[in-house]
């Protein structure tokens, strides 16, 4: 009869939202995020997401990516490690290593580095800072 009943949207944290970095915009830094991250100007600096990262035609990242998926049609300079899917499309150039599960590449992309692909690439992904891990 007087049993307290909890909201259940109090009791859990709000969802992180998506974040954009529109094109003609640079961010020189690290960036760390619990939402999806789209970027379609420049990034100089390492990318961590516990999401997904978009990277647009005309984005680019001079820096390594750690998300958990990862699309990428523009430039990535350095290491890509995701845990789940990865997919390199259009135009799409990487010059790094990349770790993933899962990797689709389309015959338009330019690739250098070496590839490594399995399960044991969740250890790799320990590299993320503890903020986001958290």
């Amino acid at each position: 009869m007087f049993t307290r009943k909890t909201n259940p949207q109090f009791d859990e944290a709000p969802p992180a939202s998506a974040s954009i970095i529109g094109a003609g915009n640079t961010i020189i830094g690290d960036i760390q995020s619990n939402g999806d991250i789209r970027v379609d100007g420049n990034v100089k600096g390492n990318v961590y997401s516990k999401a997904k990262v978009l990277i647009g035609p005309s984005g680019s990242i001079e820096g390594n990516l750690h998300s958990n998926e990862a699309d990428v049609s523009g430039h990535v300079q350095g290491n890509i490690s995701t845990k789940g899917l990865l997919i390199l499309k259009g135009n799409a150039s990487v010059t790094g290593d990349i770790h993933t599960t899962k990797l689709f590449i389309e015959p338009t992309v330019s690739f250098n580095g070496q590839c490594q692909m399995g399960a044991n690439v969740v250890e790799l992904n320990a590299e993320i800072p503890a903020a986001v891990n958290e």
